[in-house]
C-alpha cells in the first residue's frame, strides 16, 4: 500500500511539473502580459509582454512590433525577461532529474539511494522554477495595479490591465511548486518502503544433556 502511495504521488507530482512547465514556457513568449483598451478606439485592443507589443483590431488582424533596447524597457520588464527564461531552463532540468529517479524508470535500480537523490533534486529545481515564475508575475501585475490607480495620472489616458498570462503564469509557478512538493515528498514515502534487513536467527542448539538434567557433584568420581 504505502509503495502505491509513493508512485501515485511521484505520478501526480510528474503531471503538476510538466503543466506547470509547458505553462511557464507559454507565459515567457505570448504576448498577453497586459491588456490596454483605447476608449477613442475601441476597434484596437493593444496586447504586451516580454518580448513585443500587439495590436488586435476587430477585423481580426494582428499586428505586433518587438521592443525596442533591452535597456529602455521599464526594470520589471527587464528582469522579468531573466527571470522567466532561468525558470524554464530550471523547470526542463528538473523534470529530467525527477524523471530518472521515478520508481517506473529502470535506471539506478541497483542503486536506490540514488534515485532518491534525483527525486530529491528535481524536486527542489522544480519547487525554484515556480518560485522564479512567481515572483516575475507578481511584479508585473503589482506594478500594472499601481499603475492604474495612479492618481496623479488623468482619468482621461487609458491604463493597463491584467493579461490573460498573467493569471496562466500564477497557475505555472504554482503547478511547478506543487509539482516539486509532491516529488521531493515522495522519497520520504519510497524510503520507508525499502524491506528491512532480515533478523539473524539463532543456530540450533548442539545436543547435550537434556533440559532440566545437571550432572550432581557427588556423582563427579563415577564418570571416569
Amino acid at each position: 500500500m504505502a509503495g502505491g502511495r509513493g508512485a501515485k504521488a511521484q505520478g501526480g507530482g510528474m503531471l503538476l511539473a510538466l503543466l506547470g512547465w509547458i505553462s511557464s514556457c507559454v507565459t515567457t513568449f505570448v504576448p498577453l502580459w497586459k491588456n490596454l483598451n483605447l476608449d477613442l478606439n475601441e476597434l484596437e485592443v493593444w496586447n504586451m509582454g516580454l518580448w513585443q507589443v500587439c495590436i488586435t483590431q476587430e477585423e481580426g488582424v494582428v499586428e505586433c512590433q518587438a521592443h525596442g533596447s533591452f535597456l529602455a524597457l521599464p526594470p520589471e520588464l527587464r528582469i522579468s525577461r531573466l527571470l522567466m527564461c532561468l525558470s524554464n531552463g530550471l523547470g526542463l532540468l528538473g523534470c529530467l532529474l525527477a524523471a530518472l529517479g521515478l520508481e517506473s524508470w529502470r535506471t539506478c535500480e541497483d542503486k536506490p539511494g540514488r534515485k532518491q537523490q534525483l527525486l530529491l533534486g528535481g524536486g527542489v529545481t522544480l519547487g525554484l522554477a515556480g518560485i522564479t515564475t512567481l515572483v516575475p508575475v507578481s511584479w508585473v501585475a503589482y506594478n500594472t495595479v499601481l499603475d492604474f490607480w495612479d492618481e496623479t495620472v488623468p482619468d482621461i489616458v487609458p491604463r493597463w490591465e491584467f493579461g490573460e498570462a498573467t493569471f496562466l503564469g500564477w497557475f505555472a509557478g504554482a503547478f511547478l511548486a506543487a509539482g516539486g512538493l509532491l516529488l521531493a515528498c515522495s522519497t520520504r514515502t519510497s524510503s520507508t518502503d525499502t524491506p528491512l534487513a532480515p533478523t539473524c536467527h539463532q543456530g540450533p542448539a548442539a545436543p547435550g544433556l537434556p533440559r532440566g538434567h545437571h550432572l550432581h557433584p557427588k556423582n563427579a568420581d563415577l564418570v571416569i
